[in-house]
């Protein structure tokens, strides 16, 4: 009798631990690519092969190929420096707002930095709770308190029960100056929201293992790197900020010298604009353009934790043939349903657009998928 009784609860377990990795049904659809793009990989290299043209067979080699991609990008962007484990965090004003406690905070982004364009929001219960970075030009916009609309991320999840920092940053951010600098700014704010989740994981009201990150446009840019290159993010968000190099797309900037093309070696930086002859490419987008590198590989360093695009106007459907790369990198890992997107015509996010990214965040981390 305890035997069958032994066997009926481990297929319970079983069973719930399938359904968990299973998206919700209003997402489901959005974790496949339409049947026309279901096996197009595009243009782009494979993630699975080794810089030598190598093919990753295995978990193990996996773990190998994946420590040859952060090493280049880190190499091309400019390392990080050492993470600060305990930011320090000041609470200012203190205000209620429904059943959220929202702090005006100061924050330790680096060394040496401290930011005081950010928000902390906590939810009323008891925690340890979810939560998440959001970032954008300014804080403001994430907690609903600027006239931009449909942007306030943080706000709406603390509504749905997360703990939410909104932090602002400034794209032409150089750090520790311009003079100095020798990281990418795109990097280096990828490198803030890390410490970010530092500080957050430090708290007694969150679970340091249910952290994501979220940002849209700029912020999307922001969030994406900050997601892959920063493993300790359980999962990672972003809203139309064009997922891949496109030089067709003016918004999708990455050659901008306050993203990825700044060059300390020029006495002036490129103008602002899609590359020409006359207008060149400069920094590691350049060289990164020139190696044939694309961000599907910061893509695959995403697998096998859950990534999520809000696509807009940047990101239409046909961005499935960079993300199928991502597909196949969890799936060589053993994992399913890790990568989704959504599409809508516009650039500004949409009531449902929004939804189905809190969607996204509740399944992600309030419901663990299996094999986490």
């Amino acid at each position: 009798m305890r035997t069958h009784l032994s066997l009926l609860v481990a297929s319970l377990f079983v069973t719930v631990a399938v359904r968990a990795d299973e998206p919700p049904a209003k997402l489901a659809p959005h974790f496949k690519p339409p049947a026309e793009l279901a096996n197009d990989y595009g243009n782009y290299r494979s993630p699975l092969k080794f810089d030598d043209g190598t093919p990753v067979r295995n978990a193990e080699d996996w773990k190998k190929r994946r420590a040859e991609i952060l090493k280049y990008w880190h190499s091309a962007m400019g390392e990080w420096p050492a993470m600060i484990e305990k930011p320090k965090i000041e609470l200012g004003k203190k205000e209620k707002r429904e059943d959220i406690t929202q702090y005006k905070i100061k924050i330790e982004t680096a060394p040496g930095r401290t930011v005081d364009d950010a928000y902390l929001l906590i939810p009323e219960g008891k925690g340890p709770f979810p939560a998440v970075v959001v970032v954008y030009y300014e804080a403001k916009t994430g907690v609903g308190l600027s006239k931009s609309e449909l942007r306030d991320f943080a706000l709406q999840l603390a509504r749905r029960g997360f703990v939410a920092l909104s932090l602002g940053g400034d794209p032409n951010t150089y750090y520790p100056t311009k003079e100095k600098c020798r990281i990418q700014p795109l990097s280096f704010h990828a490198y803030e929201a890390a410490n970010c989740y530092n500080a957050l994981a430090n708290m007694p009201e969150v679970d340091p293992k249910r952290i994501g990150v979220v940002g849209h446009s700029y912020g999307g840019k922001w969030s994406m790197f900050a997601a892959c290159l920063y493993e300790k993010f359980a999962c990672g968000a972003c809203s139309d900020p064009g997922i891949v190099f496109d030089e067709k797309r003016s918004n999708v900037n990455y050659w901008e010298p306050w993203y990825l093309g700044f060059d300390p070696e020029l006495k002036e930086q490129r103008k602002a604009g899609i590359p020409s002859a006359k207008n060149p490419r400069t920094g590691p987008y350049k060289k990164m353009m020139a190696d044939g590198r694309d961000l599907t590989e910061l893509h695959a360093l995403m697998a096998p934790r859950p990534f999520f695009v809000s696509g807009g106007a940047e990101d239409q459907p046909q961005r499935w043939k960079a993300l199928n790369h991502l597909v196949a990198v969890n799936k060589l890992l053993g994992a399913e349903n890790r990568v989704a997107m959504t599409n809508r015509k516009g650039h500004t996010p949409t009531v449902e657009s929004n939804e189905q990214l809190y969607l996204f965040f509740e399944w992600a981390l309030k419901h663990t998928p299996a094999g986490k």
